[in-house]
């Protein structure tokens, strides 16, 4: 996978404030607020700052926990694992493998087969339903 780098300015100007403060700035949205919370349409979640297959819906549940959730991403490439101990936590942040784009956390409680819960931001994400 080729990387897609960007300079923030670069960033800023292509992406909504909401999107640019989470996806680049690692900020969160409200819980319960984004537009995939509920969704249950069949298909293929993208990175919203490089078009990335990230989540395919057949994988998100409902977790309760006000973000969309998934328990396994699309592809073992798809994104990287990083260690966050920002807000006195030690969670485990998710970013976009091609762009770096802050996605959201991935934590050990999820349903089976993985037993993983990716907490994702809506914002980061746009879902291209299957035909």
């Amino acid at each position: 996978m080729e990387k897609l780098e960007k300079t923030l300015e670069e960033w800023k100007a292509m992406l909504d404030p909401e999107q640019y403060n989470v996806c680049r700035l690692s900020a969160t949205e409200r819980p319960f607020s984004g537009k995939y919370n509920d969704t249950k349409t069949d298909g293929v979640y993208h990175c919203v700052c490089c078009n990335e297959a990230l989540f395919d819906s057949k994988t998100k549940f409902d977790s309760g926990c006000g973000w969309p959730s998934f328990y396994q991403p699309i592809g073992e490439s798809a994104m990287t694992e990083i260690r966050d101990t920002s807000h006195g936590m030690i969670r485990t942040e998710v970013k976009c493998a091609r762009c770096d784009a802050h996605l959201g956390h991935v934590f050990p409680d999820g349903p089976p087969p993985t037993g993983l819960r990716y907490c994702i931001n809506s914002v980061c994400l746009n879902l291209e339903p299957r035909e």
